[in-house]
């Protein structure tokens, strides 16, 4: 893998590596020219060399320009960004990629946590049928926007 950092000292780091991970792993990895990000108090624009930041995430797609392929998109909802001059972390509390998204899973998503079983759980079964049920409507919300 290139590294993201010249190495002429003169030329600027043309890239920078993106990690973006909810509670079930990674949803995506690789070499970005920039990403933006949904931040509590607006978006964000981020390219190499940015400054160190560290902020809470609200809902909305992450665009992200990799190095190579066609741009793409990630559904987050929740969680935290962490930004160091060649590295960004996207930490969800649910992320899906917009490829993903699906009216029919989500719906079916959206039943199973819902189910009468998924109340009965506690500690770290509930917190996951809990994020599920996020996603769950985050899908189905985003599959009733696209048009028909």
């Amino acid at each position: 893998m290139p590294s993201p950092v010249s190495d002429s000292p003169s030329a600027p780091p043309t890239s920078l590596h993106l990690e973006i991970a909810n509670p079930a792993g990674t949803v995506w990895s690789g070499e970005a020219r920039m990403v933006v990000v949904p931040g509590t108090e607006g978006e964000l624009g981020i390219l190499p060399r940015h400054l160190p930041l560290l902020t809470r995430l609200r809902e909305g797609m992450v665009r992200i320009d990799p190095v190579q392929g066609e741009p793409l998109r990630v559904y987050v909802s929740g969680g935290y960004l962490e930004v160091q001059p060649d590295r960004v972390t996207v930490l969800a509390d649910v992320a899906v990629r917009s490829a993903e998204l699906d009216a029919a899973r989500a719906e079916a998503a959206r039943s199973q946590a819902e189910h009468p079983v998924a109340r009965e759980f506690g500690g770290v079964d509930y917190a996951a049928a809990h994020a599920e049920l996020i996603q769950g409507f985050a899908e189905l919300a985003r599959s009733l926007k696209k048009p028909r």
